[in-house]
């Protein structure tokens, strides 16, 4: 899902292709896109964009006369920028929003549909959508604090909730994690107040650099290759691979729909983590540490002894669990 950094520069180059321009016309390809039935789409259909902004993981088209489309890309939601009249595509598109100098096409290259298209009218409708989440770079350290404060979850699961934390999901919270030293998995009443403000240091620091880093990539032109894995990420899609920062091949717990992607050493104390499914399958078997499951490996690649159990491959790490169960420290 495109998160804080990829939707800014996604409104960021909006506004410079759309500013002023009227919209001549939308076309919307998905009756399951339109998430709202008044104002119409059509009220949108000869005013110009005043100005493009970003709600969350949300984009923010704003018109003339207090009109607002806010687009949703979920998942697998992208935008790329066509020739004028450009055509839909047939299987993943959804919309195309139709200027003078050009189209904005909407495809969704997932068969579950989840992207959406919301009109409002006004600030105050505008404002119904926010979800209430903090923003981790205009925020002070107190402001986050609070509110990861305000209710105990884990760490991972308070930064990627947008009532708490604004624009941060699954990708960006393992890299801010990784870079704070913490675990996913420690309780957010649990975290001191050095921790907290080193969390939030590291926070500003990821975002800020990956703004940066995209901004340059794109340049002048429109982000069409906006995706959540990144060779230049430290842990987030990197299971396997040594850690840019202690060279410790990167581990990961995939659980329900989610996974997190840590480091032992950087940021467990060289614990692995594991999901309750393998916890209870393997119980005294788990490897509590990185050193004790990469003897075990050494053991397995030689040949186990008879009797002896069975070491769990590395990638047995990425096992899922069974569906709502919440995964926790070992």
């Amino acid at each position: 899902m495109p998160e804080l950094p990829d939707i800014t520069v996604y409104a960021e180059r909006l506004a410079a292709r759309c500013v002023g321009h009227p919209l001549r016309g939308l076309r919307i390809a998905s009756p399951f896109l339109l998430r709202s039935v008044e104002p119409p789409a059509t009220a949108l259909v000869g005013r110009a964009v005043v100005g493009v902004g970003r709600l969350g993981k949300r984009l923010v088209l704003d018109f003339e006369g207090e009109l607002h489309a806010v687009l949703h890309l979920m998942i697998a939601g992208r935008l790329r920028w066509k020739p004028a009249g450009a055509a839909v595509p047939g299987k993943i598109g959804l919309a195309a929003f139709d200027f003078d100098h050009g189209a904005l096409v909407l495809t969704e290259a997932s068969p579950r549909k989840r992207a959406s298209l919301t009109i409002v009218a006004g600030r105050a409708a505008l404002a119904e959508l926010d979800r209430g989440g903090v923003d981790l770079l205009s925020a002070d350290t107190a402001a986050v604090a609070a509110a990861l404060r305000a209710e105990n979850h884990t760490i991972k699961r308070a930064l990627t909730d947008p009532t708490v934390i604004d624009g941060v999901g699954n990708a960006y919270s393992d890299e801010i994690l990784h870079a704070a030293g913490l675990s996913p998995f420690r309780q957010t009443r649990d975290l001191s107040d050095d921790e907290l403000g080193r969390l939030h240091v590291a926070a500003r620091a990821c975002l800020t650099t990956w703004i940066e880093r995209l901004r340059a990539e794109v340049g002048d032109g429109f982000p069409d290759e906006v995706t959540a894995f990144r060779p230049a990420m430290a842990v987030h899609g990197k299971f396997g691979q040594p850690c840019p920062r202690c060279g410790a091949p990167v581990q990961r717990i995939v659980y329900a729909d989610n996974e997190a992607n840590y480091c032992a050493p950087c940021q467990t104390g060289g614990k692995l983590l594991a999901d309750r499914g393998l916890s209870r399958l393997l119980r005294a078997d788990w490897p509590r540490t990185l050193a004790e499951l990469e003897e075990r490996k050494a053991v397995a690649r030689q040949g186990n002894p008879a009797g002896a159990p069975a070491a769990p491959a590395a990638a047995d790490t990425a096992r899922r669990s069974r569906p709502g169960k919440k995964p926790r420290p070992r």
